[in-house]
């Protein structure tokens, strides 16, 4: 199993009330509604090996070279990102309470989440659930392994939806592994990505079946070919060709992340219990942790 940790931990931050705090004060929603989130799965899911993926770098400088717009919106003053300022201080807390668990942390330099969990999905030897509110991540998901989206997006981690390539093709009426093709010509604009001028959902869809890959199309292009193509689609793909060379490198999760040396097997009990105990009693999570250690032991 692997966590979108970045997507879980800022659903928590918005599901559970700021209310929420530790003796001295400072809210610790987001810890306490994560910790909760990672006892749901590991009850429900049983996974054998769990990583927490983090973003090392949550707009990587190779994905702004390629589309200077990729998360433009969310560039704070300061150059970082925009993020609650009761959320920020959190995050640490979050990492130092997973150490602290035993449950493997991964984060690589000039590397979001998404590419850390799609060079861990592609290099397992089993099946795969990658736990997220991201859509980019159905990209990764393939029958024969299996790896599976669980998708927390819609119903939340209590009802979170299984993707798989049938789920995919259901959803946008393409090929199961074809969704980083589609999303480049649709655009998303959460992440900044424009998409293909004039080319919505519904003709996305159609492209991407008819040919595959947006490659493939830009060839038909070029051979002059006129079958499979929606009125003025080809007018409008050779119009992107720079966006769509760029856009490539910026949608598609990364698979060769040089990884460090890790441990993913699932912990039944702390690494560090000493400390363990010392972040509980700082910041108020005895009740959250006891709920996690008792699913982590089965």
């Amino acid at each position: 199993m692997l966590l979108d940790t970045p997507s879980l931990y800022f659903r928590a931050f918005h599901g559970v009330p700021t209310t929420v705090t530790a003796p001295d004060g400072s809210p610790v929603n987001a810890v306490r509604g994560l910790l909760d989130f990672v006892a749901r799965l590991v009850r429900t899911h049983h996974p054998d090996r769990l990583v927490a993926c983090f973003d090392a770098d949550w707009r990587p400088a190779f994905r702004v070279a390629a589309l200077p717009s990729y998360k433009a919106h969310r560039v704070a003053p300061d150059g970082g990102e925009t993020v609650p300022d009761e959320l920020s201080p959190q995050v640490p807390v979050i990492e130092a309470v997973l150490d602290a668990v035993g449950i493997a942390r991964i984060g690589v330099a000039g590397y979001e989440a998404d590419d850390v969990i799609g060079t861990l999905a592609v290099a397992a030897a089993g099946p795969v659930d990658i736990v997220t509110g991201d859509r980019d991540l159905f990209q990764l998901v393939r029958d024969d392994q299996p790896v599976r989206v669980v998708y927390t997006a819609a119903r939340g981690v209590g009802q979170a939806e299984i993707v798989n390539e049938a789920a995919v093709a259901s959803r946008y009426g393409i090929p199961g592994r074809a969704y980083a093709d589609f999303a480049m010509l649709r655009g998303d604009p959460s992440d900044g990505l424009p998409g293909v001028a004039g080319i919505g959902a519904k003709t996305a869809a159609t492209l991407v079946t008819r040919f595959g890959s947006v490659p493939a199309m830009l060839a038909a292009v070029d051979a002059e070919e006129t079958a499979g193509f929606p009125a003025g689609a080809r007018a409008r793909l050779s119009a992107a060709r720079d966006y769509l060379a760029a856009a490539g490198p910026v949608v598609r999760v990364a698979t060769d992340v040089p990884l460090p040396v890790y441990d993913d097997t699932q912990p039944r009990s702390p690494r560090d219990p000493e400390r363990l105990v010392e972040l509980a009693d700082r910041w108020g999570l005895d009740s959250a942790l006891n709920r996690l250690l008792a699913a982590l032991a089965g």
